[in-house]
């Protein structure tokens, strides 16, 4: 059975999670359909465009993306303490980007007079709105939607385009955040889509690395803050160069057509994270198939099973064996 996501967050154990959307017809998302032979290449942008809007909306900053043939993967980092310091008016201006809200909340929006009897249903909106801008069911209902709408109309049909619920992991520790991030990242590397990560279009390592290219990063991703110290800001607590360099090892590796090595920089990481490069491969090449619920190990994943009273450990034996096996 199903668990409701109320019983799948908790953000106490970690702010990052791992969804993935799946379309529920034989049409396509993206790219062309093998029966029909329709190109759907343009919707990629409908995808990317809207995930990134998203992510400036939200205390919810988006760590990776990839988007599929029939599916998108994403890396999510929820931000609790930003959604939180915005003041009322802020809360409201986010969500009148992404909805209309209340008559009372566009007279607040505006500067204008809002009565007395009018001040609570005011506050229920807000703490309202302040909540959902934090919720990661919200941020995918934000994206499905309308993508399932614009693709509706494109094939003059209706019904779902998406399957009913989206899936979402936590990710429990630096090695799991990591490892996920990597395996999102050579997604079309994998699936013989792109050739290298660069060239792997509406990709978030292709953001990066146009981005680094630059000397800058991407402004709509999580940024890379290297390692951890006081007072860091927030981010990944790695370089940017070092984990490009980590993803551009491990797809010349898993690519049947190149020779490929973990170079002495990213085995530094590796060493930082304590997973070998075996099971590093395993993981960024199968990591959906080895985990289907919370993923980190065995210390964190017993800890953040008893913060939201789960008595089965779902996947402990693959955590123990991938990543607790150094």
């Amino acid at each position: 059975m199903a668990r409701p996501r109320s019983t799948l967050i908790s953000i106490e154990d970690t702010p990052f999670y791992h969804c993935i959307s799946r379309c529920i017809r034989m049409a396509w998302l993206t790219g062309v359909d093998r029966y029909s032979g329709k190109s759907y290449e343009h919707r990629r942008e409908w995808v990317e465009s809207r995930i990134l809007e998203l992510a400036q909306i939200f205390a919810i900053d988006v760590a990776a993306y990839a988007v599929m043939s029939n599916h998108l993967h994403l890396v999510l980092r929820v931000d609790i303490f930003e959604a939180n310091s915005w003041t009322d008016k802020e809360v409201v201006a986010h969500w009148h980007q992404l909805f209309k809200g209340t008559e009372v909340t566009q007279k607040f929006a505006k500067g204008e007079l809002v009565e007395s009897f009018e001040v609570k249903a005011l506050k229920h909106s807000i703490a309202q709105y302040r909540s959902r801008l934090s919720d990661i069911s919200w941020f995918m209902r934000c994206l499905n939607e309308p993508i399932a709408r614009q693709a509706n109309k494109e094939d003059n049909c209706t019904g779902r385009f998406w399957e009913g619920r989206f899936k979402s992991q936590a990710l429990l520790d630096e090695a799991a955040v990591l490892a996920c991030m990597a395996y999102v990242d050579l997604n079309p590397i994998r699936a013989k889509m792109a050739a290298t990560p660069e060239t792997s279009d509406f990709t978030s390592i292709q953001r990066r690395i146009t981005a680094v290219c630059n000397g800058e990063q991407p402004k709509s991703l999580l940024p890379f803050v290297g390692n951890e110290r006081k007072d860091m800001p927030k981010g990944l607590m790695f370089s940017a160069k070092d984990y490009l360099q980590l993803v551009d090892d491990t797809g010349r590796i898993i690519r049947d057509d190149k020779r490929g090595a973990i170079s002495q920089t990213s085995q530094l990481i590796l060493d930082r994270l304590n997973i070998p490069q075996a099971n590093w491969l395993k993981l960024t090449t199968e990591f959906s198939r080895l985990f289907k619920g919370p993923v980190g190990t065995l210390q964190e994943l017993d800890a953040y099973c008893e913060h939201l009273d789960r008595k089965r450990r779902q996947g402990a034996a693959n955590c123990h064996r991938w990543l607790d096996s150094a």
